[in-house]
């Protein structure tokens, strides 16, 4: 069994990634409000400046000239969006809201606080003295029509999707999402309630297609298998798996006679491309290439084990498919003395020390390889190498998936 060590096997992983890559010309147009989690094909450029008009960074008045000043008919806010206001007289001023359009003519906007109106007069005054311009945003403040938004092999999350919008598309080009199945296996397996002795509740149904998605590939369908070895079978090769470009598996990776997915796959004519990892949690893992080019990436059954996999092997692989650069551990402090695990890297779920100060690196409590708890309140995923790491040393880490890139 070819056991590769962790960075060798994210080599591995991507370079699979990239025979099923895509061609960006092959790109769809999804919607914004669908585009969350897909990568970019092409670059993104601004279709007009932003912001596209002078508009009004406070509530108050937009005023002309110095003062006082005759206020205008007292029209509601927003009263004529999409239209160009009327110009402003000097000497005069009209009540503004902030993102209002500011008329021409207007020379500041004087803050509601800072004004005084004459009810009687109806004469606006202030005590400051008005520095021009003031509180106008100009338009093409933020980027002029063309600039670059948004490189091509961006994932994207909710930020970038509004960028998109601001600077004026409804539409973004993605790079198709590969179509991922997902085998979960395992007749100890329960979806629901509290499992009895010998039972686990299933941890991989509801986690690892937000994975899945966060890391750029769309969700084909689920299937449950028990342990035997024609239910494998048929999960991996049936006409509905063979419509899929990655298949993604959990459990079966062992060598007892519970676990089928290592000799389904090579009765399948599989190529084993990863054997195993030299890594704890998670050395089980296993990459292989069936004979039709599709690819399995068999997770291990222990939940922690496995999502430490998913760091590992899945997010090179979809990077690849979708065009993006391979992505590598940033570099940090350990604030602790962690040991290492011989020949193998050590992946732990970790957090940082001070909340405000991301420099400092701590390991999670309860990381054991079917635990969930040190998870769920970490920030990123610590990279220890065989040697370990001395408290206050370089230590590298990654981002947790569904935090993205």
């Amino acid at each position: 069994m070819h056991e590769a060590d962790w960075p060798a096997a994210r080599r591995i992983a991507y370079q699979a990634g990239l025979d099923l890559a895509v061609d960006p010309a092959a790109a769809e147009h999804l919607p914004l409000a669908e585009a969350t989690g897909r990568v970019l094909a092409r670059d993104v450029h601004s279709l007009h400046t932003m912001p596209h008009y002078a508009s009004s960074a406070m509530d108050g008045w937009a005023v002309s000239g110095p003062g006082p000043w005759r206020t205008g008919d007292g029209a509601r806010p927003h009263a004529g969006a999409g239209t160009e206001p009327a110009t402003l007289a000097p000497g005069s001023a009209r009540a503004i809201v902030t993102g209002e359009t500011v008329p021409t003519g207007t020379t500041a906007i004087l803050r509601q606080e800072d004004s005084s109106l004459d009810p009687a007069s109806g004469l606006l005054t202030t005590g400051l003295e008005l520095r021009p311009g003031a509180d106008i945003r100009p338009a093409g403040r933020e980027a002029a029509s063309g600039d670059l938004l948004l490189e091509a092999g961006t994932r994207l999350v909710p930020g970038q999707i509004a960028v998109a919008a601001v600077g004026g598309h409804d539409t973004l080009p993605v790079a198709p999402a590969p179509r991922i199945r997902l085998v979960l296996t395992g007749d100890e397996v329960i979806t629901s309630g509290i499992p009895r002795p010998g039972q686990v509740r299933d941890t991989f149904g509801p986690v690892l297609p937000a994975c899945i998605e966060a890391l750029g590939g769309v969700l084909l369908d689920t299937v449950r298998i028990g342990d035997e070895r024609e239910h494998t079978l048929q999960a991996l090769d049936s006409p509905r798996a063979r419509s899929a470009q990655i298949l993604l598996s959990t459990g079966g990776t062992g060598h007892s006679a519970a676990d089928h997915l290592r000799p389904a796959a090579e009765q399948l004519g599989a190529t084993t491309l990863i054997g195993s990892v030299a890594m704890r949690p998670g050395h089980p893992a296993m990459l292989s290439r069936l004979p039709d080019g599709r690819l399995l990436v068999a997770l291990p059954g222990n939940p922690l084990a496995a999502l430490m996999a998913v760091v590992t092997l899945l997010e090179p692989l979809l990077e690849a498919v979708t065009g993006q650069p391979p992505s590598s551990p940033s570099t940090a402090r350990s604030g602790e003395a962690i040991r290492g695990a011989g020949h193998s890297h050590r992946l732990l779920p970790a957090r940082w020390q001070d909340p405000e100060d991301h420099r400092v690196l701590v390991a999670s409590e309860h990381t054991g390889s079917a635990m969930m708890r040190g998870l769920a309140g970490a920030d990123v995923v610590l990279v220890v190498p065989p040697a370990g790491v001395a408290a206050g040393g370089a230590v590298g880490y990654l981002r947790l998936p569904w935090y993205g890139r």
